[in-house]
């Protein structure tokens, strides 16, 4: 006798899918505001405090493509409870770590684990509840990682004015215990039988993908021209290649490359790489910005940028609903110019003794901006394959989002240390207004390539899940 179909509030889905992503996300914010404090709690040197971020971005980065391939095979929540749990382990040896090398080598188990959460967060949703509901869940888990965003900076910056930086990756702890059999019982299994695992593609794509994030993270600091620097981009374009070739060739490819032939689903990626490289690129010196001209404390600057990342928390919702009407595309192609705008007016204002009420708007407007732009890419990129692909095509979204943070956070740093300093708010301003009109280029070309994303047609009202043979059928959502 067949069981009934367990029916699970659409709210429940979206926390049980939502909240590992918010922690994995929220995470790596936090380190990054909170480096002075590790600076002088560890003793680190400049190199160290790089490493702190870099080892989880490496990890992170590398392996999302793996991370899916595995939920695929091995099954998406099992992999995705797996990765929840690697994560929560890491970061009680993080709290725990007494020398930089400790820190630095948990910091990196955080991001196999990350990995694992990040695709399959976005898969699993789009499997738990049915496509006339899919927007408005898949805007609200993008407005959940816009609040991961939001509170990041504050988060940091509570802990750099005097709590223990611990608690960082304490907190992480009890909201893994809760999320495992939260998830448990509210999500199916799904994965994808007679599913081959692709191991030689796993390990050219994570090798790629390596040498490519390392040679970005170290182009600012060794020089762009430096032979480790050249060395490790040549390596990926061989490896890349190589990985292109037997992808090719393989019959169950670990990313097919079948979805760069549809439209929509390369230039939505277009678009993820243009806005990670200019907004949070730009946002990376802002925020540095308003703790120097003129001086705040960490927590004081971080409360100002709510301004700014508080907005996709609101818009995003409304986003992924409006995204069936009028067009994944259009509403990036608005989502960008907004933040392309806000951007440059923030840039044009922006002095050394520059009031806050005067930042206020034009933040508001580029945080409108990354709302418009969250939802809609989530749901295009999902709905430019088919159902059972989901997971690749999240993974493959999610990393040129990363690679393309990385680079923006490389490049304008770069070009900010070619003009300016750190040393006085006068010297920073300088350094800042070139930096900032490389992002806001970067993301007006990103519009433009959003204008030619090709409007989709709405999904058969159907659990994602069914049309992949031999995966369990998703829990019936509910309002």
């Amino acid at each position: 006798m067949t069981k009934p179909e367990r029916r699970v509030p659409l709210w429940l889905s979206i926390v049980a899918c939502s909240v590992p992503m918010f922690m994995v996300a929220l995470d790596n914010l936090v380190v990054s505001t909170a480096l002075h404090t590790l600076a002088t709690e560890l003793d680190a040197d400049t190199q160290a405090l790089q490493w702190f971020v870099n080892a989880y971005v490496l990890s992170f980065a590398c392996l999302l493509l793996t991370g899916a391939a595995l939920g695929d095979r091995f099954g998406r929540r099992r992999v995705f409870m797996l990765g929840i749990a690697l994560f929560t382990v890491a970061s009680v040896f993080c709290g725990l770590a007494d020398t930089s090398g400790e820190l630095i080598a948990a910091r990196a188990v955080q991001g196999v684990g990350g990995a694992a959460v990040m695709p399959l967060s976005l898969t699993l949703l789009s499997q738990a509840v049915p496509s006339r509901l899919r927007g408005l869940a898949l805007g609200l888990w993008s407005g959940i990682s816009g609040l991961a965003v939001a509170l990041g900076p504050v988060v940091g910056g509570a802990v750099v004015d005097g709590l223990d930086w611990q608690w960082i990756f304490w907190v992480n702890v009890p909201v893994g215990i809760v999320a495992l059999p939260l998830i448990r019982f509210v999500l199916r299994e799904s994965r994808q039988d007679g599913v081959g695992l692709d191991l030689p593609g796993m390990v050219l794509a994570s090798a790629a993908l390596f040498a490519l994030v390392w040679g970005i993270v170290h182009g600012e600091t060794d020089g762009w021209t430096s032979g480790t620097v050249i060395g490790s981009f040549v390596a990926a374009v061989v490896l890349l290649t190589l990985f292109l070739v037997w992808e090719r060739r393989v019959p169950q490819p670990m990313l097919p490359l079948s979805f760069y032939k549809v439209r929509a689903f390369t230039l939505t990626n277009v678009v993820s790489a243009a806005m990670y490289f200019g907004v949070f690129g730009s946002l990376f010196l802002l925020a540095q910005y308003l703790q120097i001209a003129p001086a705040r404390s960490p927590l004081e600057a971080g409360v100002r940028t709510l301004a700014w990342t508080l907005m996709p928390m609101f818009v995003a919702p409304v986003a992924g609903v409006l995204t069936s009407k009028v067009g994944g595309g259009r509403l990036m192609a608005l989502g960008l110019f907004l933040q392309g705008v806000g951007l440059a007016w923030i840039n044009l204002v922006a002095g050394t003794d520059t009031p806050y009420g005067t930042l206020v708007a034009p933040m508001i407007v580029a945080g409108i901006g990354m709302g418009f732009v969250f939802a809609p890419t989530a749901a295009v990129v999902l709905g430019s394959v088919a159902p059972h692909y989901a997971g690749k095509a999240s993974g493959a979204n999610t990393t040129v989002r990363e690679v393309g943070g990385a680079l923006g956070i490389a490049v304008l740093s770069t070009v900010f240390a070619g003009s300016g300093a750190t040393t006085s708010p006068q010297a920073f301003v300088d350094g800042l207004h070139p930096a900032v009109w490389v992002g806001v280029g970067v993301v007006l070309l990103g519009a433009v390539a959003a204008l030619g994303i090709p409007r989709q047609s709405p999904a058969p009202d159907a659990p994602a899940a069914e049309s992949a043979p031999g995966t369990e059928p998703a829990a019936k959502a509910t309002v």
